[in-house]
């Protein structure tokens, strides 16, 4: 797959297939994904990989656990700001919006929305999950340096044909998630990524969300204006 294509073709698919993909799969997925730059090739990822039953049980202890405390479960990172403003209050609202409308869910039907809203807590049915893991004795930039290997692993799921969904509400469950897996007391938990088939059938699968054009986000300095007719 050309990259350009991998990159248009991507996005955030919330159902997938009940089809599982082999371990070689995910460790070339893995393997492409890391040579993704960082400063000093410090290289500042860790990857927990689930499926089957270890996957089920971290799942099943955070539905739990959100059943009966839906409350006190809080990043260790600040993802979103404390106070929304524009632009980014307006496209929060249109990407929510574009998936309940897609899924039929009336905006004002809050129990619905929560019910599509705990379908990220067991990774959207996907047969893999990933959970990604940062050193917090590092700093900003390594956070850069990790959006570019995140970045990195969706698109080579693109080149095996398949699809993910990258997901910051894992990162509320770190207390859970270290009683499944070896997550070192250094380690900040970033995110978890869906990973599988895509159903083609889900109505949430066809929601394309919008991007601005180069104009509105880009300044150009320095070049000549091109000649009429060039």
């Amino acid at each position: 797959m050309h990259v350009d294509n991998a990159i248009r073709s991507r996005k955030s698919v919330r159902r997938f297939l009940p089809l599982g993909i082999s371990k070689p799969v995910i460790e070339h997925i893995l393997q492409v994904a890391s040579r993704a730059p960082s400063g000093n090739n410090l290289q500042p990822w860790h990857v927990h990989v689930l499926t089957g039953d270890a996957k089920q049980a971290l799942c099943s202890d955070i539905l739990e656990s959100t059943a009966l405390e839906a409350e006190g479960h809080d990043p260790e990172y600040q993802y979103y700001p404390n106070s929304w403003f524009e632009p980014y209050q307006s496209r929060r609202r249109a990407s929510g919006f574009g998936l309940y409308e897609a899924l039929g869910i009336d905006r004002n039907d809050l129990q619905a929305r929560e019910r599509q809203n705990l379908r990220n807590l067991h990774f959207f049915d996907a047969p893999i999950g990933l959970l990604i893991s940062l050193d917090r004795r590092l700093n900003t930039g390594s956070y850069i340096d990790l959006g570019m290997f995140i970045q990195n692993i969706m698109l080579a799921a693109r080149g095996q044909g398949l699809h993910t969904c990258p997901q910051a509400a894992f990162a509320s469950y770190h207390q859970i998630v270290r009683r499944h897996v070896p997550l070192a007391d250094e380690d900040i938990l970033v995110c978890g990524i869906a990973l599988g088939h895509e159903d083609r059938d889900a109505p949430e699968n066809s929601l394309q969300t919008h991007r601005e054009p180069v104009a509105a986000f880009t300044s150009f300095h320095g070049f000549k204006a091109r000649a009429q007719g060039n």
